[in-house]
This record gives C-alpha cells, sequence and structure tokens, in this order.
C-alpha cells in the first residue's frame, strides 16, 4: 500500500467515525515487516518472517473513549462495519470529560532535516544473507574451545511505517528500518553453566557490526568461571553501560505523567529539585540523525523538542501527555522518551576502576522489583568483584539493595563510554556507598 493509499484509507476511517457519532477520532494505518533466523549446533533452529498491516482508532463519543484495532483492511464494507460497531460499543462506557485530541496547535506542523531513518537496502536483503550472518556469528566460535557447551546466533531485521491521522487537523508519517545480530554461549565449570551473550543492532545494515559477536559472546561467558559470593558490605559499585538502564528505568517511570497522577511515583512534586548528584545530567533529544529514538511527532502527534530532563541532579521536567497533563493541570510536552542522551565524564571503563578500592562492576541484573512509589528496590546482580582498581573475580547470587531516592545521589562519576546500540545512551556509572548482600 502506497503512502497516499494509506493516507486516503486513515482519512476515510475519520469519515466513517465521524458520520457515525463520534466527535473526535485518531486513525493509525500501520505497516512492518520483520524478518529473524537463529542457528544452533550448524543448523537452522528458528526461521520466521512477518509482515503485518493494520487500522487502530480513537475513538470519542458523547465523552467516552475506546480504542480499537483490525488487520482485515482489504473489504472496504468490513472496514466501515468495524468502525461503526466500535463507535456504538464506546457508548456503553462511562464518561470522561478530560479525554480529547490535543490542541490543534501542539502538533507537529511539518519541515525539519531528514531524520535518516530508513534504509534504503532493507527489501535486498534475502534469506540467504540472513541464515550466513547468523552461521559466520556461530562459526566464530563453534568448536573453539572445550568447555563450551552450546552455542545460539541469531540475525533479524525488518521496518515499521506509521501514518497517522486526527479529526483535528494533524496527519503525519513516520518509518524506520532496524538490523540487529546477537549471540549467546553457555560453558561448562563444575556444576555452573555460566552463560554470556552480545548483540549488535543498528538502523542500517552497513554500519551493523557483525564480526566478533560470537567471539565476545563467549569471552563474556568464559569470564563468569569461578562465580562466587562475596561479603555483605556497603562498596563502590560500577555498572556497565549495556545494562545501566535497569537502574536508570525506575526513574524515567518515576517522570512519566500516569505515574505521576496515579501517585506510583518517588518523584512527586520534585522538578527543580535534587533528584540525584551533579554527575546526572539527562537530554532528551529526538533529532539526533539516524538516532534510534529520533522522530518529529510523538504517539498523539504532539511536535517533539530537544529538552533538558535532568541538569547535574536537578528534575527539569516530566513526561505528561494530553490526558494526564489535563489530570494534573500541566501544560503536555509528550509523554514519549525519544533519544536520552547523558552528559559523561572523562574516564573510561578503566578509569572508572581504577577509582574503585574496593567495590563490584556488575554486569548483569537477574530478577527484583522496584517499588514506584516509596523508590526502594532490590536486584539481584552478577559480575567482578574490583579491589584497589583491578578486577580479581566473578561474584553472583549477591543482590543490591536502597531507595532510589538515596542511590542516584550516590552517583559519582559518569563514564564517557556510552552505550550507542540504544536510543538510550547510558554510559558506564560509578556509585559509591552500594549496599551488597552476599554471604
Amino acid at each position: 500500500m502506497t503512502a497516499k493509499e494509506k493516507q486516503r484509507l486513515a482519512e476515510r476511517a475519520i469519515n466513517i467515525a465521524l458520520d457515525s457519532g463520534a466527535q473526535e477520532s485518531a486513525v493509525i494505518i500501520s505497516d512492518s515487516k520483520s524478518s529473524a533466523v537463529e542457528v544452533r549446533e550448524g543448523k537452522i533452529d528458528k526461521l520466521e518472517q512477518s509482515d503485518q498491516m493494520g487500522l487502530s482508532i480513537r475513538l470519542l463519543v458523547d465523552n467516552k473513549f475506546s480504542a480499537h484495532s483490525t488487520n482485515r483492511l482489504d473489504d472496504a464494507s468490513e472496514v466501515k462495519r468495524f468502525i461503526q460497531e466500535a463507535v456504538s460499543a464506546t457508548r456503553f462506557l462511562s464518561e470522561d470529560p478530560l479525554r480529547a485530541l490535543p490542541d490543534p496547535g501542539l502538533y507537529y506542523q511539518g519541515g525539519g532535516p531528514d531524520l535518516k531513518l530508513w534504509d534504503e537496502t532493507i527489501e535486498s536483503v534475502d534469506p540467504r544473507t540472513r541464515i550466513d550472518a547468523a552461521f559466520a556469528a556461530e562459526k566464530e566460535i563453534a568448536g573453539s574451545d572445550e568447555r563450551i557447551i552450546s552455542v545460539s546466533a541469531g540475525y533479524s531485521d525488518g521496518y515499521s511505517n506509521r501514518f497517522m491521522v486526527t479529526s483535528n487537523g494533524f496527519r503525519g508519517e513516520k518509518a524506520n528500518t532496524f538490523f540487529g545480530m546477537g549471540a549467546s554461549v553457555s560453558v561448562r565449570s563444575g556444576e555452573a553453566r555460566p552463560e554470556g551473550y552480545w548483540s549488535e543492532n543498528s538502523l542500517f545494515y552497513n554500519r551493523l557490526q557483525r564480526k566478533g559477536i560470537g567471539e565476545k559472546a563467549l569471552d563474556r561467558a568464559i569470564r563468569k568461571i569461578g562465580q562466587r559470593k562475596i561479603a555483605s558490605g556497603r562498596m563502590s559499585m560500577i555498572v556497565e553501560n549495556r545494562i545501566a538502564g535497569r537502574l536508570l528505568g525506575a526513574v524515567i517511570t518515576a517522570m512519566n505523567g500516569s505515574s505521576i497522577q496515579q501517585k506510583n511515583s518517588f518523584l512527586i512534586d520534585a522538578l527543580e529539585t535534587q533528584i540525584a548528584s551533579e554527575a546526572l545530567t539527562v537530554t532528551d533529544d529526538p533529532f539526533v540523525i539516524s538516532g534510534q529514538g529520533s522522530a518529529y511527532f510523538d504517539s498523539e502527534g504532539l511536535a517533539m523538542r530537544r529538552r533538558t530532563m535532568i541538569e547535574k541532579g536537578v528534575l527539569k521536567d516530566y513526561y505528561i501527555n494530553t490526558y494526564y497533563g489535563r489530570k494534573l493541570e500541566m501544560n503536555p510536552n509528550s509523554g514519549d522518551t525519544s533519544n536520552l542522551i547523558f552528559g559523561h565524564g572523562e574516564n573510561d571503563f578503566s578509569g572508572l576502576a581504577g577509582q574503585v578500592q574496593k567495590g563490584v562492576l556488575v554486569t548483569g541484573f537477574n530478577g527484583g522489583n522496584s517499588n514506584g512509589s516509596t523508590g526502594d528496590f532490590s536486584f539481584g546482580i552478577e559480575g567482578f568483584y574490583i579491589e584497589r582498581g583491578e578486577i580479581l573475580h566473578p561474584v553472583s547470587e549477591m543482590n543490591i539493595s536502597g531507595n532510589m531516592k538515596e542511590i542516584w545521589k550516590r552517583l559519582a562519576e559518569t563514564g564517557n563510554d556510552p552505550y550507542l546500540n540504544s536510543s538510550w545512551q547510558i554510559p558506564s556509572m560509578l556509585f559509591n556507598d552500594v549496599d551488597f548482600s552476599g554471604i
């Protein structure tokens, strides 16, 4: 379906909804395709392909709100009946007078440079190429070490295209491609079976790092051999950039309008207050060229803008969509994150580790929980024990615990190694005085 055909379908759906009694409506026509292959022990273990198109519609009928979706778009009469029935069903719901489409003045109005999120070569990557890429990652290490128990590797790619129309004037389209590879290895260590994993991803095929995936996965597995607990205590902690999002996620969730309105946030009434040490600065930048979270408008059509969310530890803004903006009597500014860019220090990982007299490098989180209302948390961790700047041995079966409002104030330094395989470009982080429980 061409872009013009999607627009015509979306506008037709809007008109059907309005003619059926809806006062406002928003329609998204989505078109996506994905392929994935996984290999194990020299054989194809999984081969998947998905090609989908769908219509989702949000309806406001007599102060009542509902959302519906369908992927049956071939028959125009069936689409019409689907929308008419959705409007009728909405009338049975309870009223919610705060539900309404955004102020049209807040919509993205068009313009801006190409964000470069689409790789034209996506259609030329054939099944043979995908399979060969997965096997190449597996063959990097298959049989290379007698301790290896199993190796699996995979490749995936695809695209997503969304065309959005609202009854009060918004029209917008955004699309992106994606490519990824990963490998997983388990090794023998007595009765233990340490595992290692490594992945790479990119919006562009020619920028996807395809070599060294298996080797890095094996290295991470082997380095875990000999894992053990250490004595409980308060120590320094370095969190690897690849997994630091587990800690940051609790903060971002607490900054969301829905969490604040529902009293499920430890950051209520925290604007312009110190919620972290001066080492933490976070900017939400939707305009990064080829950024994995880049976009000119959010899921409502609101124009996105670059904004500082946390500046030297001070909370500067929340994520507020239209609905929760009305509930909180706050101006909507988008409830979506884009690219989170972190201020960082001058030290690389080795420089951070060199400052640790006694502590743990955390390379993985294993279960646990975080209380959104209070900020209390407890996470299982694995990683490596550090003493006088030297990594001595792997550790596992340990927990860290504390409170989000306190641990972020113990952030001593961020590294100069932002993780570029994600829209959250988090660097490695050094925290002081973290509570570890082990032996």
